[in-house]
């Protein structure tokens, strides 16, 4: 599965980051061991990574199209950039508490703080060292408040309650206190280590995010692969509560393939929504279609928002979900609204008169809208893929033994999801018991926070 990439990627991060510490830091266990002696190394590795963390996180914040084929596209780079704030969260806990919670526990009578000796008599520090230990006081201030109000920006980027429009606009906010917690850092990380690999691994990943939260927040991210468009025409699928929308787009378009998918804008209130296009690129006709079904409150609200004429704004494409995998036999599971990047790529394949695999597709449906399902027939059709649709209720649940029992040679495919993520994580581990390789199993992660 594609997220195997990623955890390793993560991994080979940590590790990096860890490998670079103990080579600045020898002898992370100190004699004596103590708490404050512990403390004192334990505060400058959770720091190493937690800011190491954050920094790869704000490059990856910029949508950097040419790490996608690296990490098999921008879903699972949003994946990524997910984990690493989780991992930037907890190390920064750690972090915080070593670094105040000591001071509270010796101001509690619970530890006594170690006597300082004198400094050494003739001991000079070199001019730069001395500039960053004068500003000190004021790095730990400013670490400590932005490190609260980081944390609870972090914690509601979690909540899938917490309204988008609100997280769009609150998570902006992070690049700022990134820039914070870089001047926290570059003052405290012991002075050292800017002369060993940890050091310059810190410095080239908080160079390059300094530029990424600055772009944030001048409001740049994917500023290049922005072109205006046109609603021109809206059909509504009221069986499945959907709506298809098809807008005209102003030259800049680079054209996409199919399964790929496009940052839409129709209110600039409530900022971008990824949806995945539906339609196949046809420069002669300059269109993109785009099917919603109203799941949240801004897509309940499209129908009424979405009116010929409307003038919104397009960026992308980005994705990897893009069926070339060399197979002969592929079989796609498109679940609810996750059959649109499976319809984008029977009219590529329609209108290249060709299938370079043969294929089955399924589409599983708790609701039934016939002139949806038509539109689906005729699309199969045309593209020569075998359609299998079943509704919940008149045909019971779609599992991998069905999948097999329709198709004898499953074991020759490759298998291509879209869909909710827990049925696909279960068609996965099914598919996986019962020899399919893991590299066979596709899945589009389409979650964006």
């Amino acid at each position: 599965m594609q997220t195997d990439r990623i955890r390793r990627f993560l991994a080979f991060l940590l590790v990096a980051l860890s490998l670079g510490w103990l080579l600045a830091e020898p002898h992370p266990l100190p004699q004596p061991l103590t708490w404050f002696s512990f403390r004192a190394v334990f505060v400058q590795y959770s720091g190493v990574l937690a800011i190491g963390a954050m920094s790869v996180a704000m490059l990856l914040a910029l949508r950097p199209r040419r790490v996608e084929p690296h990490l098999d596209g921008l879903d699972k780079m949003y994946r990524l950039h997910k984990w690493l704030g989780i991992t930037a969260l907890s190390t920064s806990v750690l972090h915080w508490w070593f670094a105040k919670g000591t001071k509270w526990m010796v101001g509690w009578g619970w530890l006594e703080r170690p006597v300082r000796g004198p400094r050494p008599a003739g001991e000079q520090r070199a001019y730069l060292e001395a500039l960053l230990g004068s500003q000190r006081g004021l790095a730990e201030t400013v670490g400590e408040w932005v490190f609260y109000a980081a944390a609870i920006l972090m914690i509601l980027a979690l909540v899938k309650r917490f309204p988008y429009h609100l997280f769009a606009r609150t998570h902006k906010w992070l690049a700022a206190a990134y820039l914070a917690l870089v001047f926290h850092s570059v003052v405290l990380v012991k002075f050292a280590y800017w002369g060993q690999p940890v050091g310059w691994l810190l410095a080239v990943l908080m160079a390059g995010g300094s530029v990424a939260g600055v772009l944030v927040l001048a409001g740049r991210v994917g500023a290049r692969r922005k072109v205006r468009g046109t609603v021109v025409e809206t059909q509504r699928y009221p069986g499945v509560d959907s709506l298809e929308t098809v807008i005209e787009l102003s030259p800049g378009w680079s054209g996409h393939a199919a399964g790929q998918f496009a940052f839409v804008t129709v209110d600039p209130k409530e900022g971008a929504h990824p949806y995945t296009i539906a339609s196949a690129w046809d420069p002669k006709t300059p269109r993109l279609s785009f099917v919603t079904k109203a799941l949240g409150d801004h897509t309940r609200a499209l129908p009424d928002l979405l009116r010929p004429g409307l003038e919104v704004t397009v960026e992308g494409p980005y994705g990897r979900f893009d069926f070339e995998d060399g197979r002969e036999r592929q079989i796609w599971v498109g679940a609810g609204i996750g059959i649109t990047p499976f319809i984008a790529r029977m009219q590529q394949l329609a209108r290249q008169g060709r299938a370079p695999a043969r294929v089955d597709l399924f589409h599983a449906t708790a609701q039934r809208d016939e002139a949806a399902l038509a539109r689906l027939r005729a699309d199969a059709d045309a593209a020569g893929v075998r359609l299998h649709v079943l509704v919940d209720a008149e045909d019971g649940l779609l599992d991998g033994e069905r999948i097999r029992r329709l198709v004898p040679d499953w074991a020759q495919a490759s298998l291509w999801f879209c869909g909710p993520g827990g049925f696909g994580r279960a068609l996965h581990a099914d598919f996986v018991a019962q020899g399919l390789p893991r590299r066979a199993f596709h899945q589009e992660l389409f979650q964006m926070r």
